[in-house]
């Protein structure tokens, strides 16, 4: 005899049998118990989660000549009959192949004679969103007012498209994604049948790569066996046939790009590369690693079993989620996003990759939308004073910026004033309390400062400099450093003019107190 597919084998043949519809199938149980079916029902929900299954077994349960308890007993004629496909009075139609309304004007025209075996005739049309809106018209009347021993059975993946006109004559029953430990617990339950070891881990993530469904998760199960026929299946051999990535990868990918080391997230992207993987799939898996740590990020609370994953893993995620800011983790989840959709049509999705990982890496490579669109509105008004800024180049001096520095560089550095050497001192933490993206231009400035101890931060980029020198941001800064020491401290924005360098006028006091702690222990 040929070989059975597991998800074949071990189809459920009852409604006991059934794992993850608990609710649905108490339901038809009792009608069958109490004689109260329906003459029209609409299994909906995802794939994999039982509703050809269910709607067999409830045909069997129907013809039963011996139900016991709302199940099918298996034994008499009509149930084997139905479970072998021999039954005539049961009719399983494709509607994805057979959407014409001829082939439903065939099955309008049948209904008109009583079942030459059994009690009912029953219709299972499987995929019924795929017919046409003239076979679904077709079908109404005879749905509405079928005769009484006829029941029909729609199943679909995508009840948005069944018209409103055909769900209100149906019993709907929506199916749920199948939960991760109802799924080990079934594949654990054929494996003992099967005399097949598999690791705790493994069943584990084929569960988590089913996404809910029963019916891809023993696919996926018989494909890693058949992989490693006579060997016990391991989490890493599972990886290796499913071509997915142990989420330790991904764990060294995040935290290298949160320290911006480009070097090291391009040589972990060579390494994946290298092993074969599949590059959509490793997408998706690091989006939805990083959507676990946004879930750990904004609620410390989150269960191992929440996220269905382990301890000690939900132990390094929330050590890694404290190493970003909760805009830093979105950012990351849109670049990957964009990326999956792009790479769907691109023959060249290692390049994508890296210039992604490049972009989290780097944000300074973005350009700020709101800075964009102020220059398309300076050029519409075709402003005299207005310029197009190269990236490489100077804010220049005609536009409506304070006038830079024009002072001699100081020959000699001065002592820095305590309340200033603090500023300098937590400079990077006080940059972290400003919200983006006037914390992401702060990044591109330098601190310094006049004869008169103001402290002046001079922006090093243009786009950066034309951002400071809207109303209101000057008073953030000011602001967020006075909460920090305690103290109002004056601070000024300088700009650079064209061509003109940050040493030729302004002294580096980070450097310069970097000097001081190594001179100083009180700082």
């Amino acid at each position: 005899m040929s070989y059975v597919a597991l998800y074949r084998k071990f189809r459920p043949a009852t409604f006991e049998d059934v794992k993850g519809q608990d609710a649905i199938v108490t339901t038809l149980k009792n009608q069958i118990k109490s004689e109260r079916i329906g003459h029209a029902y609409l299994f909906c929900g995802t794939r994999g989660t039982g509703k050809t299954t269910v709607a067999k077994i409830l045909a069997k349960a129907a013809n039963c000549e011996n139900p016991k308890d709302g199940e099918p007993c298996g034994e008499c004629p009509m149930c084997r009959a139905i479970a072998s496909g021999s039954a005539v009075n049961v009719v399983e139609m494709d509607a994805a192949s057979n959407n014409s309304v001829d082939d439903i004007r065939q099955i309008v025209d049948e209904v008109t004679y009583a079942p030459s075996e059994g009690k009912y005739k029953v219709y299972i049309i499987d995929e019924v969103h795929m017919l046409s809106t003239a076979a679904f018209n077709a079908i109404l009347k005879t749905l509405e007012e079928p005769p009484a021993y006829v029941i029909f059975i729609l199943a679909t993946t995508e009840s948005h498209k069944i018209p409103i006109t055909i769900m209100s004559r149906c019993q709907r029953y929506d199916f749920k994604r199948i939960s991760l430990q109802t799924i080990m617990d079934r594949m654990k339950e054929l494996l003992a049948v099967e005399g097949t070891v598999v690791e705790e881990e493994a069943l584990r993530f084929i569960a988590k790569e089913a996404d809910g469904s029963m019916r891809d998760a023993l696919s996926l199960l018989d494909r890693c066996i058949a992989f490693h026929y006579g060997e016990e299946l391991t989490y890493e051999k599972t990886l290796d046939v499913l071509g997915a990535v142990d989420d330790e990868i991904f764990e060294k990918l995040i935290s290298a790009i949160a320290s911006r080391d480009v070097h090291t997230a391009e040589n972990l992207i060579r390494d994946v590369v290298t092993q074969g993987r599949d590059l959509s799939q490793f997408v998706g898996d690091c989006m939805w690693y990083l959507r676990n740590a946004l879930l750990v990020k904004t609620t410390p609370e989150t269960t191992a079993e929440e996220l269905e994953i382990t301890a000690e893993h939900l132990e390094r995620l929330k050590n890694l989620a404290l190493k970003m800011d909760l805009p830093e983790i979105m950012r990351y989840i849109r670049i990957l996003s964009d990326l999956g959709a792009n790479m769907k049509y691109s023959d060249q999705k290692r390049i994508l990759l890296e210039v992604a990982i490049i972009r989290m890496c780097k944000p300074q490579m973005e350009t700020d939308h709101d800075s964009l669109a102020e220059r398309i509105r300076d050029l519409e008004k075709g402003y005299t004073t207005a310029q197009v800024i190269p990236l490489s180049a100077g804010v220049p001096v005609n536009m409506n910026f304070s006038q830079p520095v024009s002072k001699p560089k100081p020959k000699r550095e001065k002592a820095l004033p305590d309340d200033v050497k603090k500023v300098v001192a937590t400079w990077d933490a006080i940059r972290e309390t400003i919200e983006s993206p006037l914390q992401n231009f702060l990044e591109n400035c330098k601190l310094s400062i006049n004869d008169d101890d103001v402290l002046l931060i001079v922006p090093t980029e243009p786009l950066s400099a034309k951002y400071l020198q809207k109303e209101g941001m000057l008073d953030k800064v000011r602001e967020a450093i006075s909460e920090s020491v305690e103290k109002e401290i004056p601070v000024e924005i300088r700009v650079l003019g064209k061509e003109e360098e940050f040493g030729d006028h302004f002294v580096d006091i980070k450097r310069m107190f970097g000097d001081l702690v190594i001179k100083d222990d009180t700082i």
